[in-house]
């Protein structure tokens, strides 16, 4: 090899080198707009599973390992302890829940996301065997599943305050006002 040729391959292997590292890197496809519409769709379709009390489509949108939390009830851990929790609560006659996010936040890693939201849910009271309405709020987070859907993994939900306080609160109050009076005298 002469001089010369050592010299071009020389300024070659450094002109491709030079433009191999100066090339911006290439984008990765966000995804998260995509993301969020398939999450919002998804819980389209979680509204209507409810309205349909069907269980089976109601517990398809979790994930195997997911936990649903709900006021006065243990932790319903895994896909078959969310069945059982729920397979009662769908007997009732006057049950009706629905639910509207008011965020749905994909993480930039694409994988997971979360909606915020509220939600309103009738059933029947108990001791008066009357249908209630309860307002309240939640949160799920869902995970990216192999596949490609999104499925919840964490659900919890919380009850608004009542608008006026139960009768054994202001019974308690009242007593207390009584007592009060009393000692003031």
């Amino acid at each position: 090899m002469n001089l010369r040729t050592c010299g071009a391959l020389a300024l070659g292997m450094t002109l491709l080198f030079a433009v191999s590292c100066s090339q911006a890197p290439r984008p990765s496809s966000d995804t998260r707009a995509a993301d969020a519409k398939s999450i919002q769709d998804g819980e389209a379709a979680w509204n209507h599973d409810w309205s349909s009390k069907n269980l089976d489509d109601i517990v398809s949108h979790y994930a195997d390992d997911a936990a649903l939390m709900i006021p006065d009830a243990p932790i319903m851990k895994g896909r078959d302890s969310i069945r059982a929790g729920l397979q009662q609560f769908l007997q009732d006659k006057n049950l009706s829940l629905s639910f509207t996010a008011a965020t749905t936040d994909v993480a930039k890693g694409g994988d997971i996301a979360y909606t915020q939201g509220t939600y309103t849910l009738t059933q029947t009271e108990p001791k008066t065997k009357k249908p209630i309405t309860e307002t309240g709020k939640y949160v799920t987070v869902y995970k990216k599943q192999s596949d490609g859907s999104w499925k919840a993994v964490e659900d919890i939900s919380n009850a608004d305050a009542p608008t006026s306080p139960p009768q054994e609160i202001r019974q308690t109050h009242a007593k207390r006002g009584k007592a009060t009076r009393r000692r003031s005298k």
